[in-house]
């Protein structure tokens, strides 16, 4: 905790609010939360800011566990690599590309033109990226913040590319279809 509980008064009258900030674990950065006071003294977390990030629900269970966890291990460069590279090897999986390679699953996803030229070499060096610290590489075995966190945001993108968009277009479409129906 950096900043004790602070109740706040409201000028709306509404109830009085309990503001606390921390030492985020992961990051270093600063986290408050809002919380509203129980007649028994105790609170509950209503709000944290900066929103906590989760990998999106449209994205299949194993590669959105994966993201997941390569967003919290952001601060451990060489995890979130390993990480992100096992979220899109796990995407490619899901759309049936699960045989060889992680390298030849990639160009067969690019021959197939389900990703394109960019993304398959986008998606080749964060697996080169990821095996670095899985197979402690002899010369740079350690992946810098920076190439983690361009992992992490291609395997993000990819997410929303291949799986939370097409879901996004499926639900408007339905939702037209039902409108129309009715």
């Amino acid at each position: 905790m950096l900043w004790a509980p602070e109740q706040t008064a409201r000028s709306d009258g509404w109830q009085q609010e309990v503001w606390t900030c921390f030492v985020c674990t992961s990051c270093g950065g600063v986290t408050s939360t809002r919380s509203k006071s129980a007649g028994d003294g105790s609170r509950a977390i209503s709000n944290i800011y900066p929103e906590p990030k989760a990998a999106h629900s449209d994205i299949p269970d194993t590669a959105r566990r994966f993201l997941q966890q390569a967003i919290e291990t952001l601060h451990a460069p060489d995890a979130a690599a390993v990480m992100a590279g096992s979220a899109v090897d796990s995407m490619l999986k899901s759309l049936g590309y699960d045989g060889g390679s992680v390298y030849s699953r990639i160009e067969k996803a690019v021959g197939d033109n389900v990703l394109t030229q960019n993304m398959g070499e986008w998606a080749h060096s964060v697996r080169l990226g990821s095996n670095r610290p899985r197979h402690a590489d002899a010369e740079q075995p350690h992946v810098s913040p920076a190439e983690a966190k361009r992992s992490v945001e291609f395997a993000e993108a990819l997410g929303q590319f291949l799986f939370v968009l097409k879901a996004q277009i499926d639900r408007a479409l339905a939702q037209a279809e039902a409108a129309k129906s009715a």
